[in-house]
């Protein structure tokens, strides 16, 4: 897709919210590792939406966690806690994804929606 700056962090918004609606579905089917992985998702595109914002860009999924965390966690912009959350689904969606013989249970992946849309609506407020 090609585009300007802006037009690239509207397009990735629009993923990260309709991403989180594709695993409110699942979670209606209780299909959790593939819930969990659109959970991360969602918050991924949200990231690189706010990265793309400040002009970075990585070409991999732990670029991005690290330049989230230089960038917006430890400068304090957003709350060590989203760090926490978008590293923990890092490494659940890493889990779901490639491990063998094990799944995830709805205790475990309910907590992240609402923390995935705090994120989807701070990356909005810094990015207009």
């Amino acid at each position: 897709m090609k585009g300007n700056t802006k037009d690239l962090v509207h397009y990735r918004l629009l993923r990260a919210k309709e991403t989180l609606e594709d695993a409110k579905l699942l979670a209606e089917k209780q299909r959790w590792n593939s819930c969990i992985n659109r959970q991360y998702y969602a918050a991924y595109y949200a990231v690189t939406a706010l990265l793309m914002n400040e002009g970075f860009h990585s070409s991999t999924h732990n670029g991005v966690k690290i330049k989230f965390s230089e960038l917006f966690i430890k400068t304090g912009k957003f709350p060590a806690e989203t760090g926490k959350i978008f590293s923990q689904l890092f490494t659940w969606r890493q889990k779901g994804d490639y491990d063998d013989l094990f799944d995830f249970t709805q205790e475990t992946v309910m907590p992240y929606f609402d923390p995935v849309e705090n994120l989807i609506a701070l990356v909005e407020e810094a990015v207009v």
